[in-house]
């Protein structure tokens, strides 16, 4: 059995929605460069994505959107006729062959799935899904299908496993916590930036699920130039007693890039030093409660060039069991892509220090985020008593 398989097909770069959108899959070619030129990936590693099926998407997705999404794809549909699906808007725009492009990427979680389920490999990485923001019958935050959110019930019916669901990326799992908001053998785990600045506006603490799934939602809202410090507390206490808690079979990380100080659609402080560490206790976590099955998805990150090809190759570089990169990035991948780059590039695989001036509140900040952990994980932490 391999450690891990990386998922990756070229035809999804064709989830692009314009030059000029910010969601820009460009960033995959950019991490599969770097992990190459560093030689901790090789073509050995690569498993084609697939195209997932109408029947395997309506497991999260509502038949009639789904043709919705067809129909805007072929020049079938105005953006005024597809404005009640979250489509033709500016935040996803129609573009042609979206739905083939969105079932691309809806495979390719899938394909991970099955490689690990399979017992093909430990873990997968499928760098091109993560697109957490999709509901049931409309598109929102350039996601057109929710791939995690097709993954978890397709686990839950062909291999019967109880899932949890970790998001760091800075924007709230909106579309992932709604769709299993009252199932009790999927849990939701998010640490986002708050709603007061940030879209989607949701993801308080006192969102903790419904009916028999009350207790399996877990929000951890941090405050806006939240820095590494208070981040990575609140990512290993809450990753450590939630997987204690719910004891899950299996584990799918959505891996957004976007907590990073450079990002420009958010708030957060974050640096390389967040993303170096994220994924090594997502990996010992699976190891020690689901005889090491874990999933890895992608998701947010918009500045494209400085920080997602550094953070993302975190992740396989730890789901393989390889010495994590410090010092220089090779001058070859520097040299490829700086002339393309509207920004000078990082020369290491470290952050430069400083990064941003200090911050006036930082202690502040740090004790509201404090609070509101023990707030989050009072449930928990009283059943233990």
């Amino acid at each position: 059995m391999k450690n891990a398989v990386f998922i990756y097909s070229p035809d999804q770069l064709g989830y692009k929605f314009s030059d000029t959108h910010p969601f820009n899959h460009k960033r995959l070619i950019l991490t599969m460069d770097l992990l190459k030129k560093i030689g901790t990936l090789s073509d050995d590693d690569i498993v084609p994505a697939r195209i997932a099926t109408d029947e395997e998407i309506a497991l999260a997705h509502d038949p009639r959107y789904i043709d919705i999404v067809k129909k805007a794809g072929h020049g079938e549909l105005t953006p005024q006729q597809g404005e009640s699906y979250g489509i033709g808007t500016e935040d996803t725009p129609i573009f042609t062959n979206m739905h083939e492009a969105s079932a691309l990427l809806v495979g390719g979680t899938l394909q991970a799935v099955d490689q690990v389920l399979q017992g093909h490999a430990r873990h997968a990485l499928n760098l091109g899904g993560g697109l957490h923001h999709g509901f049931r019958g409309r598109a929102s935050g350039f996601c057109i299908y929710n791939d995690s959110s097709v993954a978890i019930r397709y686990m839950q019916e062909k291999y019967g496993l109880r899932v949890l669901y970790v998001d760091t990326d800075a924007h709230h799992g909106d579309g992932v916590q709604w769709a299993f908001y009252d199932d009790p053998n999927v849990c939701t785990l998010s640490i986002h930036e708050t709603g007061r600045y940030l879209f989607p506006g949701t993801g308080n603490i006192t969102e903790r699920g419904n009916g028999k799934g009350y207790g399996t939602s877990f929000n951890f809202p941090i405050d806006a130039f939240t820095e590494d410090e208070s981040f990575l507390e609140i990512y290993e206490a809450s990753m450590r007693e939630v997987f204690e808690f719910f004891k899950p079979d299996v584990v799918l990380t959505q891996n957004g890039a976007d907590a990073h100080y450079f990002d420009p659609l958010t708030h957060l402080y974050g640096t390389m030093k967040i993303y170096r560490e994220i994924p090594k206790l997502a990996h010992k976590l699976a190891h020690e409660y689901c005889d090491g099955r874990w999933i890895a998805v992608g998701g947010g990150g918009y500045d494209i060039w400085r920080v997602v090809p550094r953070a993302w190759s975190h992740i396989w570089v730890e789901m393989t069991d390889q010495q994590h990169p410090t010092g220089p990035l090779p001058q070859e991948w520097l040299d490829r892509w700086q002339h393309e780059a509207p920004v000078p590039l990082i020369p290491t695989w470290e952050d430069p220090s400083p990064l941003y001036e200090p911050i006036p509140r930082k202690a502040e900040i740090e004790e509201k985020n404090a609070q509101m952990l023990a707030k989050a994980l009072h449930m928990i932490r009283n059943e233990k008593r």
